[in-house]
């Protein structure tokens, strides 16, 4: 049996990226199909268990798309109602596993219910249709565009024909059957200019991947799991243990309940989904970790390149080895006070996954098929190293922002980690664009990075970013029947971000005027025709201080983009007696004369604020 669906956007994959994407198109008010491989929407933070959300320190306030942290409140919400706990002790936000590497751990399923809730008034209204356990097997395409694509549920087909697609699973499935261009592994040096690439391209080099899990502590019970079949083996070759290596090569060795000597945190804390005490004082709730650890990384066969029978039989391995992890947890690993060895009574939790076996529905993917893309992020656009500069290389295409290390584990044939430092960076829309088709858009890890820079694209926040703009993107082209490499240029992209800033994306840093602030979208428009482009103390910080005048030495970027603001090529005319005086007013009024604007800017020095509202009336014509 052959069922057919027909629609404005098909969306094959429905984790974090395919959510999001489905929101801002149906938001839009297209018409759309999202299908996903699994019985739970949202990927990484439900299905693949690694509900203890990896982000950067201004997450609470900016770094994020206005939906996304519409997502991490609603969580919250859940957790308040439920217990009653308002915000940690020392007042902020609220964290429900009170875990050191996440400001937001919950449960699994708290993540699919919010999600099922945002989505529930498209679905009501028509707009949108899911299918759960459906993969895709095919798809046909007629010249350069994609015409349909098929998925499968065990023997019933669907076809889903469509005007845009989006590939959001999670290993770029659909972009072999499209006949899009695609890469995996790590370029060659050569190719990309990285430092850190080798110097053939590996093909097969991606990272590993882990089948996560949750357990409880019950002291004094027993519940070790039977030994796995290959214990030793497993253990012997990972091997097991809690001690990591630091960037300079030290080491750094955690205890299980107990913060140690050096002063390290507790390994059950790491991710921590429910602290018990913080949501019931009482002790009658007991907490549940997530276990996700460099020990239960699987980096010994690549999924991509895998036929069916060697896939399966990676993920059969792949999942012995997290149970084996759990069973030398359980019988092995030094107690903390130096008396014997294991824990017998940590307690797998099913229902934490959703699974009869404990383990999470799907693995944690680290690594995608890659397009080749209209443009590709490469690792010393956003590494720190060697930049002065508090920003990573301005994007001026950007359709969002992210932050995060260049955080690779180990890969098939390399067991290299690295956790290098970037800077605050941004999403360009040419790395959401294929070469062809022409209708297709990558909307989660599969953008066009590298093995090396998607370390730092394929978290959380960046990948519901990048899901939310290929949603709007692909409801922008149908609205007016255009392909997206006609909106990646000129007048139609300015237009298209100014519709990404209207729903409260940021595409610039500027942390203290975040969605909301009366000078967004000025402050956003002006950073994106490159107003920090020759330095100054703005470029040296992640805030751009509305409130305070325009320094000499960034006086020039900063007329600069204003001149461009209003369509105007001229080049700014400074006054040269000038040298240390912050920006005039009689300078500023000079360049909005040129442009064309109203030349009564008020201030005097005229501040950053200024500036953004002497814009207004060429920021309306966008």
């Amino acid at each position: 049996m052959n069922t057919r669906f027909s629609c404005d956007i098909a969306i094959i994959g429905g984790g974090l990226g395919g959510v999001a994407a489905a929101l801002a198109a149906c938001e839009a008010g297209a018409s759309v199909v999202l299908t996903e491989a699994t019985d739970w929407l949202g990927g990484q933070a439900t299905s693949q268990g690694v509900s203890a959300l990896d982000e950067h320190r201004y997450i609470e306030t900016f770094g994020a798309t206005r939906s996304y942290a519409s997502f991490r409140e609603a969580i919250r919400d859940h957790y308040r109602r439920r217990y009653g706990v308002a915000a940690m002790p020392d007042g902020s936000p609220l964290n429900p596993g009170d875990a050191w590497v996440s400001a937001l751990c919950f449960e699994p399923r708290v993540a699919v219910d919010v999600i099922g809730s945002m989505l529930a008034p498209h679905v009501a209204a028509g707009r949108l249709t899911i299918l759960h356990n459906h993969m895709p097997v095919a798809a046909e395409t007629s010249g350069d565009l994609l015409r349909n694509v098929t998925v499968q549920r065990g023997g019933e087909a669907v076809t889903v024909a469509a005007r845009m697609f989006l590939d959001a699973t999670e290993l770029g499935d659909l972009l072999p059957l499209s006949g899009t261009p695609w890469v995996t592994g790590a370029e060659a040096r050569a190719d990309t200019g990285e430092a850190d690439a080798p110097e053939e391209a590996r093909p097969g080099e991606v990272q590993g991947f882990t089948f996560c899990f949750a357990v409880e502590y019950r002291p004094g019970e027993d519940h070790t799991i039977p030994k796995p079949e290959g214990y030793e083996r497993l253990r012997n070759r990972q091997p097991f243990t809690l001690t990591l290596t630091a960037r300079d090569g030290m080491p750094r060795p955690f205890r299980v309940f107990e913060s140690g000597p050096t002063g390290l945190p507790p390994f059950w804390t790491y991710r921590r989904l429910v602290s018990g005490r913080l949501l019931d004082p009482s002790g009658a709730l007991r907490d549940v970790a997530m276990i996700n650890w460099n020990a239960n990384d699987y980096h010994h066969g690549d999924l991509i390149g895998a036929t069916a029978t060697e896939r399966a039989s990676m993920l059969d391995e792949a999942k012995r080895l997290s149970l084996a992890f759990l069973y030398w947890l359980q019988t092995e690993v030094p107690r903390d006070d130096g008396h014997g060895n294991g824990y017998p009574g940590l307690r797998m939790l099913p229902h934490v996954m959703g699974t009869a076996d404990g383990l999470s529905k799907a693995p944690y993917i680290r690594e995608s098929r890659r397009i080749l893309a209209l443009r590709r992020v490469v690792a010393h656009d956003i590494l720190a190293a060697g930049r002065d500069m508090a920003r990573a290389v301005h994007v001026a295409d950007s359709c969002g922002v992210g932050w995060y290390f260049m955080d690779l584990h180990p890969a098939v044939g390399n067991p290299r980690s690295m956790f290098e430092p970037t800077l605050p960076f941004q999403i360009p829309l040419g790395a959401l664009i294929p070469q062809r088709p022409a209708n297709l858009l990558a909307a989660c890890k599969n953008i066009g990075t590298t093995h090396l820079s998607n370390g730092s694209y394929r978290l959380h926040p960046v990948e519901w970013n990048i899901g939310e703009a290929a949603g709007a993107l692909a409801a922008h082209c149908v609205a007016r029947s255009v392909v997206p490499r006609m909106v990646w240029e000129g007048a139609a992209m300015r237009r298209f971000q100014r519709g990404l800033l209207e729903r409260g994306m940021p595409l610039a840093w500027a942390i203290d005027v975040p969605p909301g602030h009366p000078l967004f979208v000025a402050t956003q428009v002006l950073l994106l025709h490159g107003a920090l482009a020759h330095g100054g103390p703005r470029a040296a910080s992640l805030a751009v201080r509305p409130g305070e005048p325009i320094a000499r030495a960034e006086a020039s970027a900063v007329l600069q983009a204003v001149l461009r603001v209003a369509g105007s090529d001229a080049v700014p005319a400074l006054d040269p007696a000038l040298t240390d005086a912050p920006l005039s007013r009689v300078e500023v009024a000079a360049a909005l004369a040129v442009a064309g604007l109203p030349a009564d800017v008020s201030g005097d020095p005229p501040t950053w604020g200024d500036l953004c509202a002497a814009l207004a009336p060429a920021i309306a014509t966008i």
